[in-house]
């Protein structure tokens, strides 16, 4: 039998991102809140986070969607309201400096897929924390992923759905910010034990 977080407080925090996001998505905010490399540079940093909340079209914020759904699923339980802003809003900003100094051909970006990618690491880190084995094989299996993604490149037939290019690059540095979070904890602990 599935055993759901389904609290309030498990609840709560997917439910108001997925809200968020709606409502960026009625309201057509694309333009106004995309990470957007020239109006960053003019000064509108809050482009860096919020982009991460927008979608190109419905389809790719019924996608995105999903993958909130899944991780709530997977691994609801870890993520209390105030670690699960401080994931997204780290997550989201680790993503937004990595497209500006590593990727600046990345001139406009929207959507959560990056920091779903980090969201999924940090949970199996945390299953892996907990014991469980399968925590190991989500944690290669994303990783193998964004290395079959960068061997292949974007998926050509879900561009199409999403009407917009798939950013395989935020893909890995969201990875890559979320795996961070495993080198922080271990640090934490080799200091309580010093």
């Amino acid at each position: 039998m599935l055993n759901l977080p389904i609290q309030r407080h498990y609840l709560i925090s997917p439910l108001l991102l997925l809200l968020i996001a709606a409502i960026f998505q009625l309201l057509d905010l694309g333009t106004l809140l995309q990470y957007n490399t020239n109006q960053i540079e003019q000064g509108q940093l809050w482009r860096m986070i919020t982009g991460h909340f927008v979608h190109s079209n419905i389809n790719h914020l019924l996608l995105n969607s999903a993958g909130i759904a899944l991780i709530w699923a997977l691994h609801g339980e870890y993520y209390r309201p105030s670690f699960y802003a401080q994931l997204l809003f780290g997550l989201s900003l680790c993503i937004s400096l990595g497209l500006f100094l590593f990727y600046p051909q990345t001139a406009i970006y929207i959507g959560l897929s990056g920091v779903l990618h980090g969201m999924i690491i940090v949970g199996a880190i945390i299953d892996t924390q907990k014991g469980h084995r399968s925590g190991y094989l989500l944690f290669f299996g994303v990783w193998g992923k964004i290395v079959f993604e960068h061997l292949q490149g974007p998926n050509l037939e879900l561009s199409d759905l999403i009407d917009a290019r798939v950013a395989i690059e935020s893909h890995l540095l969201g990875a890559f910010a979320g795996s961070c979070y495993w080198l922080v904890v271990l640090l934490k602990k080799q200091k309580r034990h010093n």
